[in-house]
């Protein structure tokens, strides 16, 4: 029905970010919050229980990568539209999230201009990216896929879980190594990128699809 308020889902790490969107949102008569969440798996839990038309979900929450719930949004809540609000500028981290399946991305420095415009357009099922971004995205196109520097399969392995935030000991955990041999592992990474910087590795990761679902 064309009267049916849009309901949302605010997802951010902060109260007082939070309590600002919410504002700034149920100041529309067409938007209704439904509900919030401050971390990656409360976010997933109550979307999927409230299935909103829309979800506002920062990248940088506890508990998770924002970016891997995209896609895994996306598979369980397919009528709820993904805005990204973050403030991550770099283009990598957008075509990353579009790629999820997001339909929208917004940097929090320009939230009160175009947070409505992304959310009503994504409730429409139409895309939003931030202008400035978009040049940015038009101006770097993406990497070829996969890795051009040689990787094996298991330092493959041992990249991306390095890229969603895993130290050494979990990373051993996971992949039945040793804490030494992760070590070895992740030493041939950074010589056969020539970086250095977990940073760098998240990138790179990012750039290559590595972390792609």
């Amino acid at each position: 029905m064309a009267d049916e308020p849009i309901r949302v889902v605010i997802a951010d790490d902060h109260a007082v970010v939070r309590s600002g969107l919410r504002m700034l949102l149920e100041a529309q008569e067409e938007l209704h919050v439904v509900a919030e969440a401050g971390d990656v798996p409360t976010a997933m839990q109550v979307i999927r229980a409230h299935r909103p038309t829309v979800a506002v979900l920062d990248l940088n929450m506890p508990g998770g990568s924002g970016l891997e719930a995209i896609p895994l949004l996306r598979e369980s809540t397919p009528e709820t539209a993904i805005v990204v609000l973050t403030m991550q500028d770099d283009p990598a981290f957008a075509r990353q999230a579009l790629q999820g399946g997001a339909l929208g991305f917004v940097l929090k420095e320009a939230a009160d201009e175009e947070l409505l415009e992304a959310i009503k357009l994504a409730a429409q099922g139409d895309t939003y990216l931030n202008p400035r971004l978009g040049a940015r995205m038009a101006a770097q196109p993406p990497a070829p896929a996969g890795p051009p520097d040689g990787l094996s399969d298991r330092e493959l392995d041992v990249l991306r879980l390095i890229a969603l935030g895993h130290t050494n000991t979990e990373i051993g955990g996971q992949l039945f190594l040793s804490v030494r041999t992760v070590e070895t592992h992740r030493a041939h990474i950074q010589q056969k990128t020539r970086l250095s910087t977990r940073a760098e590795l998240v990138h790179y990761a990012i750039e290559h699809g590595l972390i792609t679902t």
